[in-house]
C-alpha cells in the first residue's frame, strides 16, 4: 500500500516532531486510503442526499479520472488564504492502482460528519457548523495539535511561522481572501466559507456562483471538483452523485462519514469522466 502524507518542515529544536506523534497516535493518520480508491471492485454508491435538517448540507465531488494533477486547486488554496508552499490544506499525490494504472488524489479536508478532530479538542477550537462545515475558531486554539494526530486524513497543517507577507501563488492564482492566523495553531481547510457565507447573504449559489464557490472548485480546469448542498437534488453535487455509476469515501471503515466523495478511477473512462 503507497502512502500519502503532507509532511510540514518543522524546526530542527521542536521536543517532539509531527511524525513523532502520528506514530504516537498508532497510525490513525497514516495514508487515506489509497488501496480503496485502487480496488477495481469497488460497489460503494453514494446516496445524493445530505444530512437531516431544513438548511443546506455542503459537499464535494472529486472525479479522479479527470484530474490531471496540475495543481491549481492547490496553488488557488494557497492564495486566497495566503499560506506558503509548506502550508498545504490541499494535497495532490500522484498514485498508482493495485493493476498499475496510474492516477492523481486530490485531498482537503473532508468535513467528516463525525470528525474525530471535534472530538479530541480540548478547547472546543474545532467545531461543527450546522451546515457540516467543520470549522476552527484561531483565538481559542492552544496548539496542542490533538486534532492532527486524530485526523486519518493527514489534513491539517501546524502554523510553526509568523504569517508571510505574500503567498508565492498570489497574484497568479488569486489574492488573499481570509485574515492571516496567528503562529502556533492548526490550521485546515475551511471549503472557503468566507466564500459560502457571504454569497448565500447576497443570493448566490455556492457551487454555481464562483463568488460562493470553493477556490478549489472554481481554479480547476477540467471540472474534477464539483461542490454543492447536498440537501437539494437540483445541486450540481447531488445531480453528480446521482449519476455517478460508483462513488467512494476515504477511510470509510473508520465511519468518520465524509463530505467529500470520489468517483475512483476506471480504465474506461480515463479523462473523460463518469
Amino acid at each position: 500500500m503507497s502512502e500519502i502524507k503532507n509532511e510540514q518542515p518543522e524546526p530542527e529544536n521542536a521536543a517532539t516532531s509531527r511524525r513523532d506523534f502520528l506514530k504516537l497516535a498508532g497510525g490513525l493518520a497514516v495514508a487515506a486510503g489509497v488501496a480503496q480508491v485502487a480496488m477495481s471492485n469497488m460497489t460503494a454508491k453514494a446516496s445524493s442526499g445530505g444530512e437531516e435538517g431544513k438548511g443546506p448540507q455542503w459537499g464535494m465531488l472529486i472525479d479522479i479520472n479527470l484530474c490531471i494533477g496540475c495543481q491549481y486547486c492547490t496553488f488557488a488554496c494557497e492564495a486566497v488564504n495566503n499560506l506558503a508552499d509548506d502550508m498545504r490544506y490541499c494535497v495532490v499525490t500522484n498514485e498508482t492502482t493495485q493493476s498499475g494504472e496510474e492516477f492523481f488524489l486530490s485531498r482537503p479536508c473532508m468535513h467528516c460528519q463525525e470528525a474525530p478532530c471535534v472530538h479530541v479538542c480540548p478547547v472546543k477550537a474545532t467545531y461543527h457548523r450546522e451546515d457540516g462545515i467543520i470549522a476552527m475558531d484561531y483565538d481559542r486554539c492552544i496548539g496542542c495539535r490533538y486534532c492532527q494526530v486524530a485526523c486519518p486524513y493527514d489534513a491539517r497543517v501546524f502554523n510553526w511561522k509568523e504569517p508571510i507577507e505574500r503567498s508565492p501563488q498570489s497574484p497568479n492564482f488569486g489574492l488573499q481572501e481570509v485574515e492571516n492566523r496567528p503562529r502556533g495553531v492548526v490550521e485546515k481547510c475551511t471549503f472557503c466559507t468566507h466564500r459560502i457565507d457571504p454569497g448565500l447573504e447576497r443570493g448566490l449559489v455556492p457551487g454555481v456562483d464562483p463568488q460562493a464557490t470553493p477556490a478549489c472548485v472554481v481554479a480547476c480546469p477540467t471540472v474534477a471538483r464539483i461542490f454543492g448542498d447536498m440537501n437539494n437534488p437540483e445541486s450540481p453535487i447531488s445531480i453528480a452523485l446521482s449519476e455517478a455509476k460508483t462513488t467512494m469515501r476515504l477511510r470509510e471503515e473508520l465511519s468518520t462519514e465524509p463530505r467529500v466523495y470520489y468517483i475512483p478511477p476506471t480504465t474506461d473512462n480515463r479523462f473523460q469522466g463518469s
